[in-house]
């Protein structure tokens, strides 16, 4: 059973990136280190305000609960403020990058457009983000023990695995809304970014009350996969020639 539970929250929690890492990153060099470059930025982050949170633990009470609660709270609000300094810094180098790429290339050219990097420095983001949040988690749901013996939720593993692929996409779009302001300097759209980061991982305090953190979260999902679809240049005709493609496929194997 605990095995079930790890390949079942492992491939909820990664497979969605997992499947887009294949498809649309693997065979290309470039994004690949994009990505990985991304996924080092994040753990930049991840170390200065761990750093930062370790010193105020120490320097505090651990004895006042409400206190190092507090300090918890002031910890992630503080990680996610410098997740998004370091994702400005990074579209920073990539459009440094970018332009000497140009500049090499025989059309002055870069080979990755703007929009690719913001899509795939987000997925490095989110894959770092995911991996560090799920991997004690899928640690300990090799057992032993079991989930819910003493009245706790039994659907802690499932949730943190949905919640995880929910932050890991959201990254991704995150990256793309985030560059998108800064290339327009549409500066509201970099602070609705940090913002709903915040809103996100405040709704994880919510928990073990899953209902009032995840669906939220998922909805949040949803709108940043629109913002983000529009802001790269898609629009409704789009979805419409997609549709009409593959109603068009589906008639002629048919015919066949």
């Amino acid at each position: 059973m605990t095995l079930a539970v790890f390949f079942g929250c492992s491939f909820i929690a990664f497979g969605p990136a997992f499947a887009l890492f294949i498809f649309t990153i693997a065979r290309d060099p470039l994004r690949v280190i994009i990505l990985i470059a991304g996924a080092f930025f994040w753990l930049l982050s991840l170390l200065l305000s761990s750093l930062v949170w370790f010193i105020a633990m120490k320097a505090s009470n651990d004895k006042d609960q409400q206190l190092q609660r507090g300090l918890l709270i002031f910890g992630v609000m503080f990680s996610v403020l410098l997740q998004e300094v370091f994702r400005f810094a990074y579209y920073k180098l990539l459009r440094k990058a970018s332009e000497g790429l140009a500049a090499l290339s025989e059309d002055e050219r870069s080979p990755i457009s703007v929009q690719q990097m913001a899509y795939v420095a987000g997925l490095g983001f989110g894959i770092m983000s995911g991996a560090f949040s799920m991997i004690n988690i899928l640690a300990d749901s090799l057992g032993p023990g079991i989930v819910g013996i003493h009245g706790e939720s039994q659907y802690y593993f499932l949730t943190s695995a949905f919640m995880t692929m929910a932050v890991t996409l959201l990254h991704t779009f995150w990256g793309v809304v985030f560059f998108d302001g800064c290339e327009n300097r549409r500066w509201w759209v970099i602070a609705v970014v940090v913002a709903l980061h915040l809103l996100v991982s405040g709704l994880t305090f919510l928990n073990p009350i899953y209902e009032g953190s995840l669906p939220p979260a998922y909805v949040i999902l949803v709108s940043m996969a629109v913002w983000s679809f529009f802001s790269c240049g898609g629009s409704l005709q789009n979805i419409q020639q997609l549709l009409t493609c593959r109603k068009n496929d589906a008639g002629s194997e048919v015919a066949s």
